[in-house]
């Protein structure tokens, strides 16, 4: 079975090849969507490594590499904001940028000590925002 990333890879490739430009792509939100953390509030004391909830309102979670009306997959900025221009191409992976294409709902994440902020952001079956980007508000956290 393909991994999901490497699905979504060959999506853009085809994008590419056929000249369509990912921001052409995005998948527009249903209105009124909501993602949210469910378990950690603004201001949050934890101990490193803690759990991060994934809650999601008016939409449903499908894997990366597959496109189903009004669905998404999470990813978590950590410590990062997304510019107008990033939030209408592919999101990178890499530290600051988490990717649950599995359609996974939380997640154990590590973090070394100190402030870090937090913020979950749905994106399509390419990991490309949605139009409007259905995103939460970021929160701080404090690893203790």
């Amino acid at each position: 079975m393909m991994a999901s990333w490497l699905r979504g890879l060959l999506v853009l490739a085809a994008f590419a090849a056929i000249g369509v430009s990912p921001a052409a792509a995005q998948t527009p939100s249903p209105t009124g969507a909501k993602v949210y953390i469910i378990n950690l509030k603004d201001g949050a004391e934890v101990t490193s490594p803690f759990l991060v909830q994934f809650g999601l309102s008016g939409m449903g979670i499908a894997p990366a590499g597959v496109e189903k009306p009004n669905t998404g997959h999470h990813h978590l900025l950590i410590d990062t904001r997304m510019t107008d221009e990033q939030m209408k191409a592919p999101i990178p992976a890499d530290d600051t940028h988490k990717h649950f294409g599995g359609g996974q709902t939380e997640a154990m994440v590590t973090l070394a000590p100190g402030k870090h902020t937090l913020q979950l952001l749905l994106a399509d079956w390419t990991h490309i925002p949605h139009a409007p980007p259905v995103m939460s508000e970021p929160i701080t956290i404090t690893v203790k």
